[in-house]
Parts: structure tokens; sequence; C-alpha cells
């Protein structure tokens, strides 16, 4: 046996991985669960020319939903754009049938924001990045 390691994996060698996993899981979940396809979606604040201003990136699968990135242009900030977004990612979450959302955010960043938004951490990984705090938030929509 040889193992490899290669930061670029062939597409055909990161599905075997997939089918794997897909195939340990159907012992455990229904087959609508495993073979349910990941949903992926983006929420953009753009101003009157349709230049972004701030958006958030987001994936989903099983009945949770991955809020990957939230950026906000500077003067975006502290205006409610934010929340206007978290509202509209949130809304399409549940629309699609998402039961939670999951998020990082790290220490220098946005963890009041989001705990104000009814998100609470769960965890927490000390000096990541180094010197700072990442944490892990959920939130049940309801």
């Amino acid at each position: 046996m040889n193992i490899e390691t290669t930061s670029h994996p062939k597409k055909e060698d990161l599905q075997i991985i997939s089918d794997g996993i897909k195939s340990y899981n159907q012992q455990y979940l229904s087959d609508d669960v495993v073979f349910e396809e990941d949903t992926r979606f983006a929420v953009f604040a753009k101003d009157e020319n349709g230049k972004v201003l701030g958006g958030i990136r987001a994936c989903g699968y099983w009945n949770y939903c991955v809020l990957e990135l939230l950026w906000l242009s500077e003067e975006t900030r502290r205006s409610g754009v934010g929340s206007q977004l978290v509202e509209a990612f949130e809304e399409f979450a549940a629309l699609k049938g998402f039961n939670y959302i999951r998020t990082e955010t790290v220490s220098f960043q946005a963890r009041p924001f989001y705990e104000k938004l009814g998100y609470t951490v769960y965890g927490e990984l000390p000096d990541f990045p180094k010197g700072h705090t990442t944490y892990c938030l959920f939130k049940e929509l309801k």
C-alpha cells in the first residue's frame, strides 16, 4: 500500500471517497438522506448600480445549513445590512427545509453580532488562527 498526499487530487479519486462514505452511511441513514444533494447558495447586498457591498456564502446538507462566509464592506457595517442579510439567509434556509444553522467566527470578527441574532456558541478552537480563538455557533430555525 502507498500513502499519497497531493494538493491536486483527481476528481475521480475524490468521487471514490464520497461514494465510500455514502455507502457506509447507508447502514445508519435512509437513502433519501444519504444521497441528498448539497444545497449551495448566496445572499447579496448590492447598491443601485449592482456593486456587491456585502454577502453570505452558504451550503446545506441533511438538516443543517452552514453559513460559510459573511462579509460586509466598511460603508455597510453597523448599518443593519448584516442583520438583513442573515435574515434573508435564514428565511431561504428554512424554506429549503433546514432546521439549524451553524457557522464559525474568529475572536476579532463577529461573535457578539451572531449572539445578538440568537446564535449560541457550542465550541471554541483556541489559537486558531494563531493568537486568536475561533468560535463555533449554531441556531435552531423556527
